[in-house]
């Protein structure tokens, strides 16, 4: 009764038509959560988009009544307010309420947006708190409409993310799924201010998926479209930063915007390092953090009263310097003023973005560039309005290293083709700098100062790409089915054979199962047992072609260390462990990252010496 016990019987049928339908189901069941998650993307797409134009009006309300004490939902800039001295309180006491709501709400509504919906995606499971859908709005038309310097796309952008999260937590999905939605609703979001769903389709990869697969771009990108379709509808149908058309450019004047970009590249690094080195600063402030967005307010509006363009969202200011006729000090005055208010009030962990203001500060240092540049040397080509395009996307670019989403973004808000060359120069010179002398970005320093680690590349994944055939499976020594537990213990002890586990095959050869060793030695097993009776057999076969991915989800599935390698006619072709899959896993990685060289040229000089020798001689 005891050997009945412990005896496993095993009947084991495995074929390829078993492996071809748990495939195919399995396709088709990705497909139709493909259909299911797309279809939500587009319902969150469709609300976002009218959340973003109400986020817009809520801006035009309280900047209205801020600054000129009516109550009208259509956009006045702050910069023409008549207030005196009083505009420098104005942004304080926004500071404070949006202090009271983070202390009272949530301290999630504090800073830009995207490094928290990041955060949240790398260690939260893409789950946001569903009060942020209603808290960040509010609390940032606050921010901006009492004139912070920040742009509505931010705002947007996490507003999205968190009503994308919402939903993903109201259904019964994974959480690779609601990191999909997520990213769709964020991304949707900034669609829908700037009309751009190609650029927010890149921003969604570089910032926020990490990944590019059908299943994930799919979603957002139908998210975008539908983000970008209400863009034109609520708002306007032209490029959001109209912009007089430029020509092609010579080579003389791509490789000054190239110059250009790299020099913007540097600023970008430098812009980061100050905008952490303010913030770090508010950190040792001897009072609590609610009060820290209302001292950044006073000083917003200190610069305000000498700079009144630096006030509020500034979508007008990145129009006026696209559109080249503003003076060289005009410009500069721009760029490093609201750079610096636009510094103070995100390091004093108020609620804002960071797109507009960095396109607005690269925007105006591209164009000094280029005012410089044309003044020096008139005859060289370079455009203005060219220079201040190209710096915009340089700037975020090299702040933000989001490289596609940079350039597509730039061609997608102005339409402007020939920029296109320009854009393609800067933002790579820009990258490089960005790469090789900063660690993090600005997307990235705030989560990584926790620990939090940022995925920095897209490559396929080796469990993927490698198969079983490229791992040494081996069969090693096979016991037979009709064999017992003495025989085999006999024949293990005779050849010193201490491999883990074995193949049991039946007498024609076919595969019966797996037996580990610690069961052949086990003390509580009769000796006259056929092995058969301890075998185990996986529920599905592994072929020499499968993929190592597949055979890994299959040991973790079933608790098994060890898995046949399955021939035609359910013949044993050999095994594969994990022990294995690990191995060819690290020899795979060590084999890419080894420097050697295929073709030696002193090899190739010395063989054709000896041609010339060997024809000179028979010559002679």
């Amino acid at each position: 009764m005891e050997t009945k016990q412990n005896a496993i019987p095993v009947s084991p049928s495995l074929n390829d038509l078993y492996n071809f339908k748990s495939g195919l189901k399995g396709t088709r069941q990705m497909k139709k959560r493909l259909i299911f998650i797309s279809t939500v993307c587009i319902l969150i797409a469709c609300l976002i988009s009218v959340i973003a134009k109400g986020l817009v009006y809520l801006i035009n309300i309280v900047t209205n009544i801020s600054f000129y004490g009516m109550f009208d939902a259509s956009f006045h800039s702050p910069a023409n307010n008549h207030l005196g001295l009083w505009v420098i309180v104005i942004p304080a006491i926004g500071g404070i309420i949006v202090g009271f709501m983070a202390l009272y709400g949530s301290k999630a509504i504090r800073g830009h947006g995207i490094p928290e919906a990041m955060e949240q995606i790398l260690v939260n499971k893409s789950k946001i708190k569903p009060v942020i859908t209603f808290l960040k709005p509010v609390s940032s038309a606050i921010a901006i409409g009492t004139g912070g310097p920040f742009g509505a796309e931010g705002p947007i952008i996490a507003t999205g993310g968190a009503l994308g999260s919402t939903f993903g937590q109201l259904f019964k999905i994974s959480p690779n799924e609601r990191k999909i939605i997520l990213a769709a609703g964020a991304t949707a979001g900034m669609s829908a201010i700037f009309g751009t769903p190609i650029a927010a389709v890149f921003l969604a990869i570089e910032l926020l998926l990490f990944e590019f697969s059908p299943k994930a771009i799919l979603p957002v990108a139908l998210a975008c479209i539908t983000g970008a379709a209400g863009h034109h509808l609520l708002f306007e149908a032209g490029p959001v930063f109209p912009m007089p058309d430029v020509d092609a450019p010579s080579n003389t004047a791509l490789a000054v915007y190239s110059i250009i970009g790299l020099a913007i590249g540097f600023i970008s690094l430098g812009l980061t390092k100050i905008v952490y080195f303010i913030e770090d600063s508010f950190e040792e402030l001897p009072i609590h953090w609610m009060w820290w967005p209302a001292l950044g307010g006073l000083a917003v509006g200190l610069i305000g009263y000498f700079a009144p363009h630096t006030l509020g969202v500034g979508y007008d200011n990145i129009i006026s310097i696209l559109s080249g006729t503003l003076s060289l000090m005009l410009i500069v005055r721009l760029c490093f003023f609201k750079f610096l208010s636009w510094a103070i009030a995100l390091g004093s962990g108020t609620s804002g973005g960071t797109l507009a203001p960095l396109l607005t500060i690269g925007g105006a240092a591209g164009a000094a560039f280029g005012a410089l540049v044309h003044l020096i040397f008139p005859d060289a080509g370079v455009s203005i309005p060219m220079a201040a395009l190209i710096g915009m996307a340089a700037m975020f670019a090299g702040a933000s290293r989001a490289y596609l989403t940079s350039i597509t973004f730039a061609l997608e808000a102005t339409m402007q083709s020939h920029a296109l060359l320009p854009l393609l120069g800067a933002c790579t010179a820009s990258y490089l700098v960005s790469f090789f002398l900063m660690e993090n970005t600005i997307m990235t320093e705030k989560i990584a100062r926790r620990g939090v680690y940022t995925p920095d590349s897209y490559e396929p994944d080796l469990l993927q790409v490698l198969t079983v055939a490229d791992v040494d499976n081996k069969v090693g020594e096979t016991l037979n089915s009709n064999s017992t537990v003495a025989e085999v213990r006999a024949l293990l002890a005779a050849n010193n054979i201490t491999q883990s586990f074995f193949v049991v095959i039946n007498n024609d050869g076919t595969y019966a199962g797996m037996v580990s060793l610690s069961d052949i030695y086990n003390h509580s097993i009769s000796a006259g047992l056929a092995i058969i009776n301890l075998t185990r057999a996986s529920k599905q076969a592994v072929k020499s072609n499968d993929p190592l991915k597949r055979v890994v989800e299959i040991m973790a599935e079933e608790s098994v260390e060890v898995l046949p390698v399955i021939a035609a006619g359910n013949t044993i072709a050999g095994k594969i462990s994990y022990k294995e899959i690990l191995n060819t896993y690290y020899h795979y990685i060590d084999e890419n990252r080894q420097e050697n060289t295929q073709i030696s040229l002193k090899r190739r000089r010395l063989k054709m010496a000896v041609r010339g020798r060997g024809r000179s001689k028979t010559k002679s």
